[in-house]
Formats: structure tokens, sequence, C-alpha cells
């Protein structure tokens, strides 16, 4: 019986050395993380690089930037902006135990998105434009 637990033992000993040792040639380690870390100077290099790269990649950009509003509700949040009477919601954020029901994001003269909770009532936001402004209308 001792003989058995001892081989067992060898045995899963070997597998263990074994898989550890395929995974350190992969790269990737028992924990996924590469065992390579940038010095300062690399980090650095290999950030210039990037933007670089990414600046002279043209970019379809609309042809004037509009920045966006931030509205607060308890159902959670919008970033709105507008273009003359249009709106369009750029982004939308459900508070803790909410979640999106609809959105209308447009651009339209009005947008619109629902925020549900777990329990309760949706709360429903309307936001249109007003002097080239995101306002809520309901909500």
């Amino acid at each position: 019986m001792k003989r058995y637990l001892l081989a067992w033992a060898a045995t899963a000993v070997v597998a263990t050395g074994t898989s550890l040792a395929v995974l350190g040639l992969v790269g990737t380690g028992v924990t996924g993380a590469s065992g390579h870390v940038l010095s300062e100077e690399d980090a650095a290099a290999a950030l210039a690089t990037a933007t670089v790269r990414a600046a002279a990649t043209p970019a379809a950009a609309p042809e004037r930037t509009q920045q966006g509003r931030l509205i607060r509700s308890a159902g959670g949040t919008v970033v709105a902006s507008c273009d003359g009477d249009l709106v369009t919601l750029r982004s939308w954020s459900p508070a803790q135990d909410y979640s999106v029901d609809g959105v209308e994001p447009g651009p339209a003269t009005e947008a619109k998105v629902e925020f549900e909770p777990r329990e309760g009532e949706e709360i429903e936001l309307k936001i249109g434009c007003s002097a080239g402004r995101p306002v809520l209308r309901h909500g």
C-alpha cells in the first residue's frame, strides 16, 4: 500500500512540475501574467510610439467638437450634447440596482433613456436642447 501511495505522490509531483515548466515556456506562467516588465525608458518609448502612430492615423472626426453635459438622476447618469436644436446622448450609465430599460439616443429634438430599478417605478429622462445646451425636460 505504501508503495502505491509513494508512486502516486511521485507521479503527481512530476505532472505538476511538467505543467509548470510548460506554462513557463509558453510565457504565461501560473497566474497568466507575463514575467516581462518594461523599464521606465521602455514604457516611455512605447507610449511615444503609440501616440505618434495614433496621431498619424487620419480619423473621420466631426467638423466641430461638442462638449457633453453630465445629467444626474437617482436612476443613473447621462452625458448629452447639442448640435443646434438636436440632442444626442453620448453615454448613459445606470445607478446601482438600476438597469437601462430603453434608449432613444438621437440625434433628435428630444432624446430619452429609461432607468428601471429592481423594485419600484422606472425613471425616465427626456433631454432636449435650449440655447445650444442639453437640458432635462422630464425626470
